[in-house]
């Protein structure tokens, strides 16, 4: 090497511009296999739709109270409908939207507190309209 720089020439503004490569085409993605219609889904079935392993599924449980499928012979797990569900939110919380399991515990505790408080809301319009019924009939 003779005495030459192996930096890049400056250009005339004095700043270097640096450009990223265009974002690679997103491969195709591949579509779950459709759920079957059953009242009951054992964790296979539920762990091939959305692709996870059947153990992250089991530690899934762990994490998240309201995940609770039954529990049958053998210690077989048997998901309902509203546990699908429930595995696909978190599912979409954590892969999709890149929360941690913390994370997207405080999300669903939060969506349960606003589901409670709006039960309870639609519980007491449904009480003050029956007493206020009542007091109609009692002045009648």
């Amino acid at each position: 090497m003779t005495g030459q720089s192996l930096q890049p020439p400056a250009p005339e503004n004095g700043q270097f511009e640096f450009s990223l490569p265009p974002p690679k085409a997103a491969a195709p993605s591949r579509k779950s296999p459709p759920l079957p219609r059953k009242r009951y889904l054992t964790i296979g079935e539920v762990s091939k739709h959305f692709k996870v392993a059947p153990h992250v599924l089991r530690y899934w449980e762990k994490e998240f109270p309201q995940l609770g499928p039954i529990k049958r012979r053998g210690n077989r797990r048997f998901y309902e409908q509203r546990d699908v569900l429930l595995i696909a939110r978190i599912n979409s919380l954590l892969k999709e939207q890149g929360l941690t399991i913390a994370g997207a515990r405080k999300v669903l505790d939060s969506d349960g507190a606003q589901e409670d408080q709006a039960q309870s809301k639609a519980l007491t319009r449904q009480l003050i309209g029956e007493l206020e019924e009542l007091l109609q009939a009692i002045k009648a």
